[in-house]
């Protein structure tokens, strides 16, 4: 098959190696293991993450890693003991891949926190290829009425966002900030507008601006503007820590907020009568449970929570990563596999 590796972690876009990190070469078809599914790969979103991953703000915990943790596929084979799927059934393959399933974070229902956890896309292969494998008790089933490309976002930067805003406490008919609106805010900003929240977007780009108003946001301006309100929950999307102090400012008394990214910049010092004081917080967000996925995937299917997408064909995958990070397009990039 084809697929696309890590050649060598670091800088992608302007001022970098020519070749760029990501390299497309062929490999072996993989063999599913016990328990595990083989996957057509048919389309895969665009992660910061992969991003991460590719320019080593994440160093790679696998050699040569295939990047790509959005995938949606169909069956092409199921490996020993491995159940609840059949050939040719469309599944999803998302971020999270294992957790030991006997440590005490698991035990009470926080697998996210599994000391023993492994990603796709980051300790094992991912899904810029044209297969992919997934152990069967962490795909998700695609029953939902939506097609590859607006789906593919949904299986992380969905996901993400809706854990991220639940850990923002946001309360009923709240006032919610975003900063930041790319693929993961603009998902989360749909489910907080359905469930009657009043957002605020505060990021960089007309074009980010421009989207957050057609779905409805109350108000969009700069990344380190004053919010026409104060808050009573924010979400930090984009990975930059100065940005810390700038949300805790905009909050109103006993606010929250929720830092949804797996990597951040440094956060400068907070002054703690303008920024902490009067009982507000900072939470952290690690990865997702599969719980969380199959709710908002439920979530997304009753409310219409839909990706604004651009197509890349998967071959041009380095592409969509450079204009990911030149800040491109607004919504979410979707690779298409042109490889097959």
């Amino acid at each position: 098959m084809r697929a696309w590796v890590v050649a060598e972690p670091g800088p992608i876009g302007p001022g970098a190696n020519e070749l760029g990190p990501l390299e497309l070469v062929d490999k072996p078809t993989p063999d599913p293991g016990a328990g595990e599914l083989l996957v057509q790969i048919r389309a895969c979103g665009v992660c910061r993450t992969d991003l991460h991953v590719a320019e080593g703000d994440l160093p790679v915990h696998k050699d040569r890693v295939v990047p790509g943790h959005e995938g949606v596929g169909t069956v092409e084979a199921l490996g020993p003991e491995a159940t609840g799927f059949a050939v040719g059934e469309r599944v999803g393959i998302a971020w999270l891949r294992h957790t030991d399933g006997t440590c005490a974070y698991c035990r009470r229902g926080d697998e996210n926190l599994c000391p023993n956890s492994r990603y796709t896309g980051w300790d094992a292969d991912g899904c810029y290829a044209e297969y992919a494998v997934v152990p069967a008790d962490f795909a998700y089933r695609l029953d939902v009425a939506i097609e590859d490309v607006a789906l593919a976002p949904l299986l992380c930067a969905g996901i993400i966002g809706y854990r991220a805003l639940a850990r923002a406490s946001l309360p009923e008919g709240g006032r919610l900030g975003l900063y930041g609106f790319g693929g993961s805010a603009h998902l989360c900003a749909q489910v907080a507008l359905a469930q009657g929240a009043r957002v605020h977007v505060l990021t960089r780009g007309a074009q980010a601006q421009r989207l957050a108003l057609d779905l409805g946001a109350a108000s969009a301006a700069g990344a380190y503007d004053t919010p026409p309100e104060p808050l009573d929950s924010a979400v930090l999307f984009a990975p930059v820590g100065d940005l810390v102090p700038v949300a805790m400012r905009a909050l109103d008394r006993g606010g929250v907020l929720s830092v949804a990214g797996i990597h951040l910049s440094d956060i400068p010092a907070l002054t703690y009568e303008t920024e902490l004081f009067y009982e507000k917080e900072i939470r952290s967000v690690t990865a997702n449970t599969r719980a969380d996925g199959r709710q908002f995937l439920e979530v997304a299917e009753r409310h219409g929570v839909r990706a604004t997408t651009h197509v890349y064909p998967l071959s041009q995958a380095d592409r969509a990563l450079r204009d990911l990070k030149a800040g491109r397009f607004d919504g979410a990039a979707v690779l298409v596999n042109d490889l097959s």
